[in-house]
């Protein structure tokens, strides 16, 4: 009898823990993606770029339950491109966390002002302060070797040369895929450069800041110093310009963090 009575009692026991278990697991599941349902990723890519720069974040960014769109910017000035931008947060039904990389820096600074917009992320990019270019970002800083592998068509329209995208742009790819970014990048109009922006959204938005440790293209000292002039939150990821292709992960989760954040 005692024996018969241990039994039933241990068989209580272990099938109340593994209700508790299963109790338990989908909770903690549901958790973990509760805080990021309805909320928009909108991508920005920079110059010498398309939308598809992002094509490796993207599936780790749906992945998480959240809804991802990439921009497709005409790369013609900051009011184009900040056009192109506030169009597709328009198309969103809820909060919007705004990516950008390199110059959509700029982009994501004046765009991030609408409303629905909850919180920015800088992907090695630029963060101007109000009335502030990028030439005026750069003004008085030795010019980088890659400058002088500019090219400029009679539109005046600028390309990379495809060895400083291998060498400077996007040296930790491998060269096959270098060589595809080359083929596809962008051109990107020379006069963006003086194009200012007029109303920083990091004033009234949250920041967070990817500063990619071996960048040739915007030095990771000045991406920290723009960091902290904008009291952002930094990430700091081991990559060349384009860590998004090269550290995805790194970067989606700086995404993730600030999509948790935003409300």
């Amino acid at each position: 009898m005692k024996t018969l009575f241990k039994k039933c009692l241990a068989a209580t026991l272990i099938f109340g823990s593994l209700l508790s278990l299963s109790a338990m697991a989908p909770a903690s599941a549901a958790t973990s993606n509760d805080d990021l349902k309805g909320k928009n990723v909108v991508l920005v890519h920079g110059a010498f770029a398309d939308g598809s720069s992002w094509d490796k974040v993207i599936p780790l960014l749906e992945a998480k339950g959240l809804h991802v769109v990439a921009v497709q910017n005409p790369l013609s000035s900051l009011d184009g491109d900040v056009a192109a931008t506030r169009r597709v947060i328009e198309q969103q039904d809820g909060p919007v966390i705004l990516v950008g990389h390199s110059w959509a820096g700029a982009v994501i600074t004046q765009a991030g002002n609408d409303d629905k917009v909850k919180a920015l992320v800088y992907v090695a990019a630029f963060a101007p302060q109000k009335d502030q270019s990028i030439n005026d970002i750069l003004k008085g800083k030795p010019a980088p070797a890659w400058a002088a592998a500019l090219q400029k068509d009679s539109a005046g329209y600028l390309t990379l040369s495809t060895d400083a995208i291998i060498h400077d742009f996007a040296q930790d790819l491998p060269v096959a895929q270098a060589r595809l970014v080359a083929a596809t990048q962008g051109p990107w109009f020379a006069g963006c450069t003086d194009d200012k922006v007029t109303q920083p959204a990091w004033q009234n938005k949250p920041s967070w800041f990817v500063v990619t440790g071996q960048d040739r293209m915007i030095p990771p000292a000045l991406q920290t110093a723009m960091a902290q002039q904008i009291n952002a939150t930094v990430v700091n990821v081991n990559a060349s310009h384009v860590a998004m292709l090269s550290k995805p992960t790194e970067v989606a989760a700086a995404i993730v963090e600030a999509a948790r954040a935003a409300k």
